[in-house]
């Protein structure tokens, strides 16, 4: 069994969701928004972020992680913004010792749902018929267990996996 955490990046709202990989099992662990409040200085928003983001993987104790690439859209400044909490989305796995997954949104959308253009709607529906039972925390926690379903498909979870029964056998 492989745990994955997925991320999907934002300075006001941090999605994350864990899943376990066993094979081609994928099972819900946790997920969850890490939050800041707007009415704070950037630091001092990136610092609640990376506190935030530090106790989830200090509770569930994932061993592979993804983040979802940023959107670049025509506010240079949004952007540069989310660019920082992205900081933050690599920065904490990389902390913990984790290699570190990154993948394009359509990417993402066309291994959870089958199209790349999919809305968020489509997304967290497809995550559900995919773990069965899972209560989402919100659309940014949906789009991070999407993250982490990718992941696990796309040889990050599945990878890891085969090294390590190589390396125990």
């Amino acid at each position: 069994m492989i745990r994955v955490i997925g991320i999907d990046p934002g300075l006001r709202n941090m999605g994350w969701g864990v899943i376990d990989v066993t094979g081609s099992r994928l099972s819900h662990v946790a997920n969850g928004i890490c939050h800041s409040d707007a009415g704070q200085d950037l630091a001092m928003r990136l610092l609640a972020l990376h506190g935030q983001l530090t106790r989830v993987f200090a509770t569930y104790r994932p061993q592979t992680a993804a983040v979802e690439h940023t959107f670049v859209n025509k506010d240079g400044a949004g952007t540069l913004k989310l660019g920082q909490a992205r900081g933050i989305a690599l920065l904490v796995p990389a902390q913990m010792g984790l290699a570190v997954g990154e993948y394009a949104p359509n990417n993402v959308k066309k291994t959870v749902v089958g199209v790349g253009h999919a809305d968020k709607g489509q997304v967290a529906h497809m995550v559900r018929m995919q773990l069965p039972g899972v209560d989402i925390a919100g659309p940014d926690a949906a789009d991070a267990l999407a993250v982490a379903i990718c992941h696990a498909h796309h040889g990050g979870a599945s990878t890891l996996a085969t090294a390590i029964a190589r390396a125990s056998a």
